[in-house]
């Protein structure tokens, strides 16, 4: 993974000192310079970098002004020949402060701080990513259900909703009607719940199929499903604040 990098200084002889440092290294590529805070922010806000070595004293914007107009600021490594600004360099976040004129050793120490940080970020956008897949893994994307002595295999995603009738449970799509083996909270406990809701003890809606919620009497509402035939569910009592959060009326 390679360290994309801003300079951001006023001398042009500080920004090829830095870019030559940065030459013994392989892993960091220098995508872009500039002489000014305004250029700096029109650099940083379209080319993305994951490290900006930002001079604080220059003319017109210093450096911690650039940072408070970045509505998202890379990581920073200051670089100052004024150490007056240490505590205040830290305040802002960060990660380290190169009081010029520096060594190579010094850069180098800033530089390995810098791919901690981007190596945690990356791990912990990586953990994020297997949670992710790891949720998704746990919901079915299709179901066997029965139509007749047929056997057809149903994305959920064409679900409109899912109902019980007595002793056995049935699954809808727009304009068919199928037998499935599960019981509802088998089906509730396999299905995505960002996708199926549970309306009522007898009846699962898939939640991007609901057209309308319709007030019914004693407090009670009707869910109007988005099919052939219109189908109204009850929705219970005990279920109207739950989806009142995903669409609040």
């Amino acid at each position: 993974m390679r360290m994309r990098t801003i300079i951001v200084d006023d001398e042009a002889p500080a920004r090829l000192k830095v870019k030559q440092y940065l030459k013994d290294y392989p892993d960091i590529e220098v995508v872009g310079e500039a002489d000014n805070g305004a250029d700096a922010i029109r650099e940083i806000e379209e080319k993305k970098p994951d490290l900006v070595i930002l001079d604080i004293q220059m003319p017109e914007m210093d450096g911690f002004e650039v940072i408070s107009a970045l509505s998202e600021p890379p990581l920073i490594i200051f670089a100052t020949a004024y150490d007056q600004y240490a505590i205040r360099a830290f305040e802002v976040n960060s990660i380290d402060y190169l009081l010029k004129p520096f060594s190579k050793i010094r850069l180098k120490e800033a530089l390995e701080r810098a791919k901690g940080y981007l190596k945690k970020d990356f791990e912990a956008k990586i953990d994020d990513l297997l949670k992710l897949v790891e949720e998704e893994k746990k919901y079915l994307s299709r179901i066997s259900v029965r139509k007749g002595k047929k056997i057809i295999v149903l994305d959920v995603l064409d679900i409109v909703w899912i109902g019980a009738e007595e002793t056995l449970n049935f699954v809808y799509t727009k304009e068919n009607r199928y037998l499935v083996n599960y019981t509802l909270a088998e089906l509730e406990e396999k299905l995505d719940p960002k996708l199926f809701f549970r309306i009522h003890r007898s009846s699962l809606a898939n939640l991007n199929f609901i057209s309308e919620i319709v007030p019914w009497f004693a407090g009670q509402y009707k869910v109007v499903m988005r099919d052939r035939e219109k189908t109204q569910l009850t929705l219970s009592r005990r279920r109207v604040k739950a989806l009142k959060e995903i669409f609040p009326w």
